[in-house]
């Protein structure tokens, strides 16, 4: 018998139509309550009775229940650096509202578009999409953010933020890539559909701060794959994930499947996708990015010879997860170890050589059957179980055998661990800030999820269940209906 102290209270529901009970988790002494049906099985009550019964209940949760909704944005773009190499969503800003399409990026903070008069912008696009500057002065609701306004303090945390002479709360961001923007932060509306239990609104809006650039450097300013602006998702104040969630519009949870197939695309939501699988792992308190504590890599399920403390956070050390970027990259001391075991278990099926300092293969059977599958292994015991797909990249061929090379590269000189999209495509991928941890499964992207406004769980292990049937198909994002429970499908509690 297993003991959970912690797991103080335990209701047993018993279902009317499903036979699993539910556990719904309190602190305090452990104990068992069973209750009586509303409806006995022997009564024959028709099951339209029963459906009203249930909507009347369900609205009952909703009121009771946080005001919070869920947002979906529609996804474009691929992780195929020879394709695209982004993936980016739309976004509407402004009275009237107008359309801005931007980067994903989980490794920044701040939403920024384009600003009028801008110095660098790009004025097309090479993925076929219309560019637009942002107007202040175009929208009745935006409002310029002055120094003195509490949340440019708050910029602070995100860049470098500073004042100009007339009062104006200021910003400069620099990306890894040399990339850099600067401009000046607004306050204006986002406009977007919120889905809560039953109810779609359509045409809801808040007000937000965003970044209004006026000078652009580096590949921000090439127009081969140009967006309007980036969409960061970190966790510090000025996201526009936290500023939602602060004024109890959305939940303080975000969650991405982004497809890895030619057509990519895939799905971003203001919410927790809830699927039975999904392992966590707990985020690294107190850092500016979604650092993990990976402790080890495994080919074929052997451990690879690689010290612990290479992916330990520390200064310019430690493993990210950044949607931001299209490869992924392993710390130095780490990349060789890895090389070297895919290079021994495919020894005798191909023919490998170095392309441009890239570990490359000639392959002409199916990756599948011929590489080894990858474990990243995190703190907490669970794993991302990485396909050849995963983690290599197809070149091109060469008499008609393919070449695949090894997707994820060095850092040189640095200690760092990226996961970027090669690795992230083709998983749910959830970021619960509320509860501080981040959680992934492999799923076909071209799929719904289940998405639930509720954020962390209330009992640690336990499984994230919707107990309502019905849910609601908004896009490609099915919302429960019902509210959400802690399922232990196999706890024993002690008396």
């Amino acid at each position: 018998m297993v003991m959970a102290a912690r797991y103080g209270l335990v209701l047993v529901l018993a279902g009317f139509l499903l036979p699993a009970a539910v556990f719904l988790c309190v602190e305090g002494i452990g104990m068992k309550m069973q209750l009586e049906r509303a409806f006995p099985t022997s009564h024959g009550v028709p099951l339209s009775q029963l459906r009203e019964r249930d909507r009347l209940r369900h609205g009952r949760f909703l009121q009771q229940s946080s005001p919070n909704g869920v947002v979906d944005f529609a996804v474009q773009g691929t992780f195929d650096p020879f394709a695209v190499g982004l993936y980016y969503t739309k976004v509407l800003l402004g009275s009237p509202p107008k359309e801005f399409y931007v980067q994903i990026d989980t490794g920044s903070d701040v939403l920024w578009v384009g600003c009028k008069s801008c110095n660098g912008c790009p004025t097309s696009s090479g993925l076929q999409i219309s560019l637009e500057l942002f107007d202040p002065s175009g929208s009745p609701t935006a409002n310029l953010i002055s120094c003195s306004d509490q949340r440019c303090s708050l910029g602070i945390e995100s860049s470098d933020s500073g004042c100009s002479d007339n009062n104006q709360c200021g910003y400069t961001f620099q990306y890894g890539d040399g990339s850099g923007t600067s401009g000046f932060y607004v306050s204006d509306l986002m406009h977007f559909d919120t889905v809560a239990g039953s109810a779609v609104t359509s045409n809801s809006s808040a007000s937000v701060v965003f970044g209004c650039s006026t000078t652009q450097t580096g590949d921000l300013t090439k127009s081969d794959r140009a967006v309007d602006g980036i969409f960061g998702f970190g966790q510090q104040s000025l996201s526009v994930v936290s500023q939602l969630a602060s004024q109890g519009v959305t939940p303080n949870a975000f969650s991405h499947c982004l497809s890895g197939n030619n057509n990519g695309g895939g799905i971003l939501v203001l919410g927790q996708a809830i699927e039975p699988n999904i392992v966590y792992t707990p985020l690294v308190p107190s850092e500016p990015h979604y650092n993990l504590n990976m402790v080890s890599i495994s080919v074929n399920g052997q451990s690879l010879p690689i010290d612990a403390s290479v992916f330990q956070t520390s200064n310019n050390r430690g493993t990210i997860v950044d949607s931001g970027t299209t490869l992924a990259y392993l710390a130095e001391e780490a990349y060789d170890p890895f090389v070297n075991a895919i290079n021994e278990f495919v020894l005798q099926s191909v023919r490998s050589f170095v392309s441009r300092g890239n570990q490359c293969y000639l392959v002409t059977s199916s990756i599948s059957e011929t590489f080894p599958q990858v474990s990243l292994n995190f703190a907490g015991g669970v794993s991302m179980i990485l396909s050849p797909q995963d983690y290599l990249l197809q070149q091109n061929s060469i008499n008609g055998a393919a070449v695949w090379c090894i997707g994820f590269q060095k850092i040189q000189g640095q200690g760092l661990t990226i996961l970027g999209d090669l690795v992230l495509k083709d998983k749910i991928i959830v970021y619960d800030l509320a509860g501080q941890r981040i959680g992934w499964v492999n799923y076909d992207c071209a799929s719904s999820i289940n998405v639930s406004t509720a954020t962390g769980c209330c009992c640690d292990g336990g499984i994230l269940v919707a107990t309502g049937p019905l849910f609601y198909l908004i896009s490609s994002v099915e919302v429960p209906f019902d509210f959400i429970s802690c399922y232990y499908p196999f706890l024993y509690f002690s008396d």
